[in-house]
């Protein structure tokens, strides 16, 4: 099973105090990966083992990472100037030394690297360069060696790149590294305009060869490399102060075990010694984590109230600390949940949308959403009263009565927000808003007054009659259809006259000629284009149907005693195929 960031962080902060800086660069990396979010500590304390293995490029690299992630992060930028000391650009250095000052004037390591940069500048001014410094001074030293044939491959080394730029800095600096880096000699020698390849130079010497020299060694033989000088205290080779302890403070190493024995303890249900330990985490080292593990911890207990109260000191200390907006945004989320328990719905939503203002995730946002939605419901379920439901609906009557349908509309409204259940108010609002061409709406209002009583006949019929209003016939012959259908289970056909009406509206407005002198011929033409006609007519049984009709028409009236086959025969009498007598 594979372990969780803080876990490998444990375990690459035991390594780092054991001087194991690759081990401890395994286990940070490991950290970095599993993590959920990237977090600038991880980074730091990378860019540390970095930094002590002398690897000043990658330390660079995790220390820009981690203020890139963190910019507000003093600690972050003592990272960046100790890898830019180690490269020998103490002006970048410098820099970082004094915005990690900026951010905390109590960083007591940010003071000490600002005074090792300072010794180190004065020491540099005070030696002469050896002529190097006007040698190395071409903004475009790099692009020129990249362009010069000699050089081209060496510059695809990014340490040796590095160490460029480092002498750029500090010329002196390159003296002791000649001896023990060969690539040295032919990139001077282009800065220079001189090749100072020594075979080429021996080849070409027009000076008689010593007859009692030495043979050439075979080219298999192993050169031994030359011994490397220890660098006399005069030079200005800045050399990093290894870290004292850890990458973090000795506390924060404590706190993080009080808070893995706490987590254990969490995970074990065991609540109130897990906060014993979160309290000490605290104490010992202030990190507003520590205080939001000690609210799930309470919150889990039931002390939401408690839980309420350790998460606001959690965002005080923490805008105070300038802890990450996430950790805040985290404590806003948990004040809400814990507002959710005590069903303080419209504090939950407050703090959730103070928690998308520090943060924002899908997850938050979805948890507000849902208590909008049950406040919403909540405030419905309280507003609701049959007997003031009763008195509204009368109130619309009157206005109806009156032909006010703004007014109908309004009180059949109020009906509806004091009794959802009550179909009358959807149906009754429907037959108000159809006066004032609101279709549309009314048809909405009748489907929820079917949906809530599906035997409401004069809800179908008003539906249907709103369909016919924006000319949506096949819809409407659909719904007149199921009101027939109930009104004959229901009502033993009570409405059928007036549902009749409505279906030979529907279908008389259908198939309405633009022509009034249109042929027998056109109309049938016309009619065939729908959809609806043509299965008809295609259908082996009504062909069969129509065929009896013309020799026995007494046939066709015993065939629409069918629902089915009416129906279809009306349809065609509507579209003009069957014509009839008046």
């Amino acid at each position: 099973m594979s372990l969780t960031a803080q876990e490998y962080k444990d375990q690459g902060n035991a390594a780092f105090v054991a001087k194991n800086y690759d081990e401890a660069i395994e286990k940070f990396t490991k950290a970095i990966e599993v993590s959920e979010t990237p977090n600038h500590v991880l980074y730091s304390n990378r860019s540390a083992c970095y930094t002590s293995k002398k690897q000043f490029v990658k330390g660079l690299e995790d220390a820009n990472e981690c203020v890139k992630i963190n910019p507000t992060w003093s600690k972050g930028y003592n990272r960046v100037g100790a890898a830019h000391f180690g490269m020998g650009d103490l002006d970048e250095a410098e820099k970082a030394y004094k915005k990690a000052l900026e951010l905390d004037s109590s960083n007591k390591a940010a003071h000490d690297g600002l005074s090792q940069v300072t010794r180190a500048q004065e020491a540099r001014h005070s030696q002469p360069d050896m002529g190097l410094g006007k040698i190395f001074n071409d903004p475009n030293l790099i692009e020129n060696l990249k362009k010069n044939p000699k050089t081209a491959e060496m510059m695809k080394d990014p340490q040796l790149v590095a160490k460029i730029l480092q002498y750029q800095q500090n010329p002196q600096s390159m003296g002791q590294d000649l001896l023990t880096e060969p690539r040295l000699m032919t990139i001077l020698g282009v800065l220079m305009g001189i090749d100072m390849n020594m075979d080429d130079l021996s080849q070409s010497s027009s000076m008689p060869r010593d007859p009692n020299a030495t043979k050439e060694a075979p080219k298999s033989e192993p050169v031994p490399e030359p011994k490397k000088e220890t660098p006399k205290k005069s030079e200005t080779v800045p050399e990093p102060k290894e870290e004292a302890s850890t990458p973090e403070d000795e506390s924060k190493i404590a706190a993080d075990a009080e808070k893995a024995e706490g987590n254990k303890l969490y995970k074990a249900h065991k609540f109130d010694e897990a906060i014993e330990h979160y309290n000490k985490a605290w104490e010992l080292h202030n990190d507003i984590t520590y205080l939001n593990n000690r609210s799930a911890a309470e919150f889990e207990k039931g002390d939401y109230q408690t839980a309420i109260e350790t998460l606001h000191e959690a965002v005080e200390k923490g805008r105070e600390m300038r802890a990450d907006y996430k950790l805040v945004a985290k404590s806003f989320t948990r004040i809400a949940n814990s507002y959710m328990k005590l069903n303080d719905i419209k504090s939950a939503i407050n703090y959730y949308q103070k928690s998308l203002t520090e943060h924002r995730t899908a997850e938050v946002l979805t948890k507000l959403r849902n208590a909008e939605k049950l406040l919403k419901k909540q405030e419905s379920e309280a507003y609701i009263n049959p007997e003031k439901a009763e008195e509204a609906r009368l109130e619309g009557k009157e206005y109806f009565t009156k032909g006010d349908w703004p007014n109908a509309v309004k009180a059949y409204t109020e009906m509806i927000a004091r009794d959802p259940s009550d179909a009358r108010g959807y149906s009754n609002r429907a037959a108000a808003l159809s006066k004032l061409m609101s279709f549309p709406e009314a048809i909405t209002d009748c489907n929820t007054a079917i949906e809530k009583d599906p035997n409401f006949i004069r809800a179908y019929i008003r539906k249907a009659t709103a369909q016919i209003a924006i000319k949506d016939f096949v819809p409407a012959i659909e719904t007149l259809d199921a009101a027939r259908t109930k009104d004959a289970e229901l009502n033993n056909g009570a409405n059928s006259r007036e549902i009749d009406q409505l279906y030979l509206k529907a279908n008389q407005q259908r198939f309405q000629p633009s022509n009034a002198n249109e042929t027998p011929e056109q109309t049938y033409e016309r009619a065939m284009k729908d959809p609806e006609v043509a299965a008809i007519m295609q259908d082996p049984v009504m062909q069969s149907i129509l065929q009896q009709a013309q020799t026995n028409p007494a046939a066709l009236q015993e065939h629409m005693k069918n629902p089915e086959i009416f129906k279809k025969i009306q349809t065609l009498i509507a579209a003009g195929i069957i014509r009839t007598a008046h």
